[in-house]
């Protein structure tokens, strides 16, 4: 995995294959950080990394001056890694250990941008369940959103809050408000 812009712009990562992880592909992260780059002030939002696996999109955050990153994932090695990566890179990088559904439901932090990238073997029951807790907890700032990377096996258009998607490849971005 590499970073793609900021100032670890083209520094390569190389995490354990030991980690339970699919990261996001270069093709596809880069797509949505064009997006991202349009909408959005790097420097002044914070943002949320769930399911952060080996913290690729925590990474490209921190190194475009985000100050305030939170990576959550179950896994104690992804967790380790995403430690040992940030300080080493000395990224304002926030881990905890927990279970995704258990800490959204139970978080009272706001976020500008929470992204999410669960498992494909998620069932779209189980993603529109994390997409609720979000909401419902209110864990978005008032113009913030939510970015869900799935299969495109997977329809979540019909989900609250949905507002668009993008395509690239086999993975889909789904945006909520």
């Amino acid at each position: 995995m590499r970073i793609i812009s900021g100032i670890y712009k083209g520094k390569r990562l190389q995490a354990p294959k030991s980690l339970p992880v699919r990261p996001t592909t270069d093709f596809a992260k880069e797509a949505l950080f064009n997006i991202l780059n349009h909408e959005i002030d790097f420097s002044e939002v914070s943002m949320l990394d769930l399911f952060s696996g080996t913290g690729n999109i925590a990474y490209e955050f921190a190194s475009r001056g985000c100050q305030n990153v939170t990576a959550v994932d179950a896994h104690y090695g992804c967790i380790k890694y995403i430690s040992q990566t940030a300080e080493a890179l000395d990224f304002p990088i926030q881990t905890i250990k927990a279970d995704v559904s258990k800490y959204v439901s139970m978080s009272n932090g706001k976020f500008d941008v929470i992204f999410a990238d669960p498992p494909y073997s998620f069932e779209a029951k189980e993603i529109e369940q994390v997409v609720m807790e979000i909401f419902k907890n209110n864990l978005l700032t008032e113009d913030g959103f939510l970015i869900i990377e799935h299969s495109k096996h997977t329809d979540l258009a019909h989900v609250a809050h949905f507002e668009r998607l993008r395509k690239y490849g086999g993975s889909v971005f789904s945006f909520f408000v």
